[in-house]
């Protein structure tokens, strides 16, 4: 949608904004985005209304001149915010964060705006020809999937460390043995990921507001590329097989040692029992 109104604004009709006052942005040079990731999920039903610009996702007017996009997979992009008014904003939503996050991992981008310019990205400058709604909701999509990406990358690295004495196990070197509970702690943790990645966050699919609207589709596009949003996704499914994979082994092999433990005890007292039957004999 090309406009020559920067204002946020949209048609009455349309199901995204809802009719409230506009931000200011013209005079700026550039304003920063920043996202976050705070916690699990946002619960954002008992949320106060009165601040909000549009939805799907939310916008909310946030500081003196900015706005926040809130994401249901617990990311909260910020749009000309200050430090003291992210903290703010952060305090307010607090009540709203489930299985809050602690975490110093953000995603930043400056944007400038000029009505008839080719949106892009040039260096670390996002151009947009305006800030509707719209464009302010697809920036946040790709930024907030971009620090969920991050977030996993770095468990799932953890996850490999972990895992390393267990393949050295595998290899039959002295190591500890891993337990049954821990293999299965992986296993779940594994999962869960799996499924905030796939089943809430849904990295590989498009925003909602890039359906109607082709220039939309293709700044996202763009977004998804400089972000490597695919490629990363691709990336981690791939770890996430092999964590499996290696749990798996893992917990067969523990499974076969158990067994293995168990005909020992078996033929242990099958020999015992044999014992005392020969020394009942030679003792009678």
């Amino acid at each position: 949608m090309t406009s020559t109104d920067n204002r946020l604004t949209k048609p009455a009709d349309s199901p995204t904004l809802m009719p409230i006052a506009h931000l200011d942005w013209a005079s700026k040079e550039t304003i920063l985005a920043r996202a976050s990731i705070v916690g699990e999920r946002l619960s954002l039903k008992t949320l106060d209304r009165t601040e909000l610009l549009a939805t799907n996702p939310l916008i909310i007017r946030a500081g003196a001149t900015g706005c926040a996009v809130l994401l249901r997979y617990g990311v909260i992009i910020t749009f000309d915010l200050g430090t003291d008014e992210e903290n703010a904003l952060l305090n307010m939503l607090r009540p709203h964060i489930i299985e809050p996050i602690d975490s110093a991992i953000s995603e930043e981008l400056a944007i400038a705006f000029r009505p008839q310019a080719k949106e892009r990205l040039e260096g670390s400058v996002l151009w947009l020809q305006s800030y509707s709604a719209e464009r302010l909701q697809v920036v946040a999509e790709a930024l907030g999937k971009s620090v969920v990406l991050n977030y996993y990358e770095i468990e799932i690295a953890d996850i490999f460390q972990s895992l390393k004495p267990f393949t050295i196990g595998i290899q039959g070197k002295n190591v500890r043995s891993p337990k049954e509970e821990d293999l299965l702690n992986y296993i779940g943790g594994t999962l869960l990921i799996q499924q905030k990645m796939f089943g809430i966050v849904e990295v590989g699919e498009k925003p909602d507001p890039v359906w109607d609207d082709p220039t939309l589709d293709r700044l996202y596009l763009r977004l998804e590329d400089e972000y490597e949003l695919r490629e990363r996704l691709v990336i981690l499914e791939q770890k996430l097989a092999l964590i499996s994979k290696t749990v798996e082994t893992s917990l067969n092999l523990l499974q076969r040692n158990s067994s293995h433990r168990v005909e020992w005890y078996i033929t242990i007292l099958i020999v015992i029992e044999i014992g005392l039957a020969i020394y009942e004999i030679l003792t009678r």
